[in-house]
Parts: structure tokens; sequence; C-alpha cells
């Protein structure tokens, strides 16, 4: 059989993600605060990049994605008070050195040396001491402690797979079964035998009970450490179900004790260990955490109208008079033409950035005007494709944009996804949110009788005599677990 070779002509079409648009997407999805952190290490490495104080906007031209960067093309310059245009000014007229500058760019990842002096000290704000997460807590210990390095890579897989409860969650992805403890040790090049036992010093570490695989170990491991007695470690070995139904009354029978007094205390002491061992670590609902609104939505006269929130953000220019004079210079002018179409491209990309936020936010305040006049409970049912059909974009668009984002209403402060709702029928009226749902459910729960709390089946009733909401016994309990409420009998108070 002969063989022979052949050309051929093929036309076919195919997504291309260029690096512009891979920066434009990454943009997208960012949060105010990783903006401004991204934003400042873009001015860190592009000389010819520079910021100003945040403005109003005007419309400036920039170079197409295939177009060369010429200076007739950049942005203009946002205007400026006197004093900042004389300064500027002052500091774009002095002479560059270009040549200085490629060498000196050519030596900043050298090691820095601190023997010539403060001058040479890196920047304070590098020094400033910041919280430790738990991970690096943990690490911390690890490399303090007499492991040997076996031990080491062990310990350092097991606080990889710790949660952020701060347990050792070895649950396999996608309905696949659990990762034993073994196999990390084996990863570990760890005796699997040995494996039990440095998973107890880890659990030992402060916080005690840090790396427990569920909340009976987590416990017991405080309560021996800390010294408790026969009766409280039993308690938490075989009756925390008895504990969470407050059925003092069994684990009194069960253990033999003197009294339900005697059994009460000793609940008592246990409800004192930490359930969270994480929890001085991570962002818990007692802690305020202060969030700046991307857009905010006033209402004027009988239309809402949005507004971006400039505050904060710093406008982004380029430095023509340096990139001019850089480009006169035949050995910088292909790094400075790559740095000038690196700004243009930023530029852009935050500013399509911005208009598309506020276009989608327009969209979901026209399908909210009812919530934003009245409150949660006229909050309509809305998901994605709604919003992607109105503006012309893709869903996944949709979900970058409102991921992490925030807008200020009359009604307060949201997360731009909150708006997403599934819809609930009404008995006689149109569909009501889900989140209206959960919030109906929560306002019923906090006006209950504490000593006879409400079963989930009294509060579908309540919601349809009251309400006209009509949803199963088995919905309630999904969105009052959603919303961290306990059933009725662990609401209970029994004392």
């Amino acid at each position: 059989m002969g063989m022979e070779m052949k050309l051929q002509v093929k036309m076919s079409q195919q997504l291309v993600m260029t690096p512009q648009l891979v920066q434009a997407i990454r943009l997208l999805q960012l949060s105010r605060q990783e903006l401004v952190e991204e934003v400042r290490k873009e001015l860190d490495g592009n000389p010819v990049l520079a910021d100003d104080v945040a403005e109003p906007r005007r419309t400036t031209p920039v170079a197409g994605p295939n177009e060369p960067a010429q200076l007739d093309s950049l942005p203009e310059r946002p205007a400026h008070d006197s004093d900042l245009s004389a300064r500027q000014a002052e500091k774009q007229t002095k002479d560059v050195d270009w040549e200085q500058f490629l060498e000196n760019r050519a030596q900043q990842q050298a090691v820095p040396s601190y023997k010539g002096g403060f001058e040479e000290m890196p920047p304070i704000e590098q020094n400033l001491t910041k919280p430790a997460s738990l991970r690096e807590h943990l690490l911390w210990q690890v490399h303090m402690s007499d492991f040997v390095e076996n031990e080491k890579a062990f310990a350092i897989l097991v606080i990889g797979n710790l949660d952020e409860r701060g347990y050792l969650d070895l649950k396999g992805d996608d309905g696949r079964p659990d990762i034993p403890l073994e196999e990390l040790a084996i990863e570990a090049e760890l005796n699997p035998d040995d494996a039990a036992d440095v998973l107890a010093m880890i659990q030992r570490f402060d916080p005690v009970g840090v790396a427990a695989r569920d909340l009976r170990e987590c416990l017991l491991i405080q309560a021996e450490v800390l010294g408790y007695d026969d009766q409280e470690k039993a308690i938490i070995r075989d009756h925390l179900h008895n504990v969470e139904r407050r059925n003092f009354a069994a684990i009194m029978k069960a253990l033999k004790a003197g009294s339900l007094e005697e059994v009460y205390e000793s609940v008592q002491e246990i409800q004192k260990l930490e359930s969270t061992p994480a929890r001085n670590y991570t962002d818990v609902d007692d802690k305020q955490i202060a969030i700046t609104p991307d857009v905010y939505v006033v209402k004027d006269g009988d239309r809402f109208v949005v507004a971006d929130n400039d505050k904060g953000l710093q406008r982004l220019y380029v430095n023509e008079q340096l990139a001019t004079k850089m480009l006169k210079d035949p050995k910088a002018k292909e790094f400075i033409n790559e740095k000038l179409r690196s700004a243009q491209w930023l530029i852009r990309a935050i500013e399509q950035r911005r208009r598309t936020i506020i276009r989608v936010t327009e969209c979901i305040i026209e399908k909210q005007r009812e919530f934003l006049e009245k409150g949660v409970s006229y909050l309509k049912p809305m998901i994605l494709r709604d919003v992607a059909e109105a503006v012309g974009m893709h869903e996944s668009t949709i979900s970058r944009v409102t991921s992490n984002k925030y807008v200020h209403t009359p009604q307060g402060l949201f997360e731009l996804k909150y708006f997403f709702n599934s819809s609930i029928s009404r008995v006689a009226d149109e569909d009501i949110a889900s989140e209206s749902v959960k919030q109906a459910i929560k306002k019923i729960i906090a006006t209950e009788d504490k000593g006879n709390p409400l079963s989930d089946q009294a509060i579908v009733k309540i919601l349809e005599d009251n309400d006209g909401i009509r949803i199963a016994r088995r919905t309630v309990a999904k969105y009052r677990e959603m919303l961290g409420i306990l059933s009725s009998s662990k609401r209970k108070k029994m004392f």
C-alpha cells in the first residue's frame, strides 16, 4: 500500500482567549478591594502608568486591541487642581536617565541589603504586623516542633485539608469515598501506622481540638487536655445527641448520676468548650466587617438612579511626557511600547468593568422596584438568565459581575447576588421570592413562645394563613437550616 502526502485547507471557528480578554474577565470578577490591590501592583510595575485622585469620568480615546500604541491615542490626563498640577508638572519635567532606570529594574529582584542604613530599608508598610491566619499559626507550630521531615510533611498535608471551622475534612469530591488518613501518610512518606499518633499531636496544638474529624472528637480532646472528669467525658463521648435535645433525664439514667442538677452542671462545663477551633482566625457573625459599596442606588423624584462609587479608587492615565521622553531612547522603545499597550488595556478594562456593573445594577433595580420602596417582603423572584437576556450578556458574565459586588440601596447594603432568588407560588397571588419566604420564617420564629417553640408544620400553616404562601414542611426545614435556626426541640428553653 502506497503512502502519499496531501495539503488540505480546512476552515473552522473557535473562541480564542487573548491575554487582553483574559485580563478583562479577571478584572470583572474582582471585588472592589481586590481591584484596588491590582491597580496598585500595576502602578508599581508600569513606569508610564500614573494615578490621580478620583474625579468625574471623561470619555477618552484608547487604541484598539490590534493597534500600535501611539501617543496621540493615549487617554488624556484628568483635570488637576492648581497645586497638584504644579507638583506633577515639576515631577514630569525632570530628566529621565533611562539606562539607569533599566539597570535599576534589572536589580529589583536582588535581595535587599540593610547594611547601608535606613535609606535601604523596605517601606514601613512591609514591616507592619497583621493577624495570622489559622494555617499560618499552625505551620509556625509545626516548624517549631521536633517533628522529623516526613512527620512535618504529613502535618502540612493535614493543615492543608482543614475546613473553614478548623476540622480535618477528608471527604472525597463528587461522591467519591473519603480519603483515608493513611493515604496522606503515604503521600508524606510516613509510616501509616504512625499517622494517628502524629495527628493526635497536631490536635493538641493551639487551638486545642484543631484537625478533629467531628464535634465529638474536638470536644473530647479539649476535655482531656483541660482535665475534665469521667462523667463529663462520657457525656461528650456517648450523649451529645441527648445534650442537643436537652434530654438530661436520659443522660442521668444512662450514667447513673445522682441528680438532674449534677448532669446539668456537667453540660454547662461542656458548653464552655470551643466547638469551632478556627473561630478566632476567621470572620464570624459577631464581627463587623466594613464593606464599601461599588454602586449607590438613590431615589430621584419618582425614579431610582444608579451611581458608581469612585471614592478610594485611583483614576488612571498615561504619563505622556514621561513616555515621550523614554521613547526617544532606542534601547527603551520596545519596552515602553509594551508598557503603553498594557496601560491602555488596563484603563479600558477598568472602564468596561465600571459600565458593566452599572448596567447590570440598573437592570436589577428595574425588576426590584417594589423591594426598594417597601422592603424584603416585596423581593421578586429573579434568576441570572433574566438579567442576562435583558442586558445581552452571558449568564456567566452576570455571575462574575454580581459576585463580591455591593450596592447601597434605600433598604440597606446588599451583595448584588442577593437579588437572585428562586420563586415560590402563593395560594392566590403572584410568585414570591424564596428570600422573602426565609425572612418570613425568621420573623415567625423570632416572635414564638420560647418555652413552646413552633414546629415546622405549624410554621407551614402560619405562612399559608397569614401570607398566602403554600410550601411543604421539608422546605421550611431547609430554609430554617439555611438561616442557622435549630429545630423546635433544640430551641426549647428548659431552664
